[in-house]
């Protein structure tokens, strides 16, 4: 018999993380088109104009994906998840509104600027609706994960009790809008989230310049965005490997089961604790198979003290206690990714200093694949941070000294959805986003095919849309300089 639950928790999973690809992707994308357009702005090179032009087609794509498939989400809370959105409606309500006001309106104000302004607005104002795109973006991934957070570590509520139909409900309500904005993990999982945006962003402009150095195509423009792009990736690789290890010192304090899970740590001893790099864990026998591990190095990343014992998952009531053979995986994977990420990331930055990067052509082409590392640890860090709070959606906090209730996820189901319902669900997203994936993949692969403009075609782009703006002008009887033409001729 088909589970409901299990359903439910995979459709919202497989439609979030295809939403996913797009928003982190955007946001690292919009902060290299700014930095394109800075510098054509203050050296007036055509070749950085090329560049931000050919980005801007780029961005407005993944940008149109992102608002399509971010949409589908906002149903889902109302038709599986309606008792789940009766208990965080207050809560989640603030935050969204926000981000309506803050965000939405703020990216989308100045999208338009972005996408059609070139050659219509000067070139600062142009930058700057660039930056506010950017900014919007961000904004807007700040209001998403605060709520998120808040559902990690709950803060500034209490419980309410409603009576519908007979029965006695349950409801957060807001009683310090900033205290919930400020929860204990919102700051370092903000900040965790667009750094790994910016990483995605930065890899995927040094993938494509890679790409187009290897084939002696549009080397000018590649050249200067690799010049960004390449010092983008290091520095935001090592400020991820920081912010995560930031985060993962402060989850011993807040979510203790979750650690446990994605360290595949059982019991709790008085020795050191180890650091496994690899493994299989076995939670049924509390072993983990095949695993390597590193003496003491949990407890120094956990408490910059090599000789402190961890907790283990023994602390853990076994009702309370989450999977943990994803959850380690999908850390693991993760940090391994990353590391990854850092190293080749400084390679490509010292060859390019030494002037000798396209003498390494297999580093070039391991450039060109990276933007795929960076999607998969963005999306493992995803799923580590969603499995490893189970059982509860909404966990438990104290506040002011007084235990809060939470909410596990069965118990935020729909009361009337059926399993048979949420199958056929899934399967039809299943084909609609299959056929959106392909379409992004055709179009993007085409814009990056067809690439930036030339030196030639951006002359002659920007001479077609003088000889259009002066024919506007004639056929509205003016030549914009106070008179119209019949009234110049007499």
């Amino acid at each position: 018999m088909m589970d409901v639950e299990l359903l439910s928790r995979l459709q919202f999973a497989g439609t979030i993380m295809f939403h996913y690809l797009f928003p982190p992707l955007s946001i690292g994308l919009g902060l290299q088109l700014f930095l394109c357009e800075l510098a054509s702005v203050r050296t007036g090179h055509p070749a950085w104009e090329s560049a931000a032009r050919f980005w801007t087609r780029v961005f407005a794509v993944n940008f149109a994906m992102g608002v399509a498939t971010g949409i589908v989400m906002e149903f889902e809370f109302g038709t599986n998840w309606a008792a789940y959105s009766r208990f965080v409606g207050d809560v989640f309500g603030s935050a969204l509104a926000a981000e309506g006001i803050f965000a939405f309106f703020l990216e989308s104000g100045f999208l338009a600027v972005l996408v059609f302004g070139w050659d219509r607005v000067g070139p600062k104002m142009h930058l700057f609706s660039t930056l506010m795109v950017f900014l919007g973006s961000v904004f807007s991934a700040v209001w998403i994960v605060i709520a998120n957070s808040w559902q990690q570590t709950p803060a500034g509520y209490h419980i309410v009790w409603q009576e519908i139909q007979g029965q006695s409900i349950p409801r957060a309500e807001v009683t310090d809008f900033w205290a919930m904005v400020f929860n204990p993990s919102s700051v370092d999982r903000l900040t965790h989230t667009v750094i790994g945006a910016l990483v995605l962003g930065a890899f995927f402009v040094a993938s494509v310049c890679s790409f187009y150095l290897l084939k002696q195509r549009h080397e000018d423009v590649a050249r200067r965005c690799l010049s960004i792009a390449l010092p983008s990736a290091l520095a935001f690789t090592l400020l991820a490997a920081l912010s995560g290890h930031d985060s993962a010192q402060k989850l011993i304090e807040t979510q203790p089961a979750k650690l446990a899970a994605m360290e595949a740590h059982f019991e709790t001893t008085d020795q050191p604790t180890g650091l496994y790099l690899f493994g299989w864990p076995d939670a049924e026998n509390e072993t983990v198979h095949f695993g390597i591990r590193v003496p003491w190095l949990l407890s120094l990343m956990v408490y910059n003290d090599p000789g402190k014992p961890v907790p283990g998952m023994d602390q853990i009531p076994e009702s309370d206690r989450p999977p943990v053979w994803l959850p380690f995986q999908m850390f693991h994977l993760m940090v391994g990714l990353g590391t990854m990420m850092i190293v080749l990331a400084a390679l490509a930055c010292w060859f390019w200093y030494k002037r000798t990067y396209q003498n390494h052509r297999w580093l070039m082409w391991s450039i060109v694949l990276m933007p795929l590392a960076a999607m998969t640890a963005n999306q493992a860090g995803w799923i580590t941070a969603e499995v490893g709070r189970q059982p509860w959606i909404v966990h438990p906090s104290v506040q002011n000294g007084v235990a809060m209730m939470g909410l596990r996820t069965k118990d935020g189901l729909s009361e009337s959805v059926t399993a048979e319902q949420v199958l056929s669900s899934i399967v039809l997203f299943a084909v609609i986003y299959s056929l959106l994936f392909a379409v992004w993949i055709f179009v993007l692969n085409h814009k990056i095919q067809h690439g930036p403009e030339s030196m030639e075609e951006l002359e002659s782009h920007k001479r077609t849309r003088g000889a259009s703006k002066l024919s506007d002008q004639i056929s509205h009887g003016g030549t914009g300089r106070g008179g119209g033409l019949m009234d110049e001729d007499g």
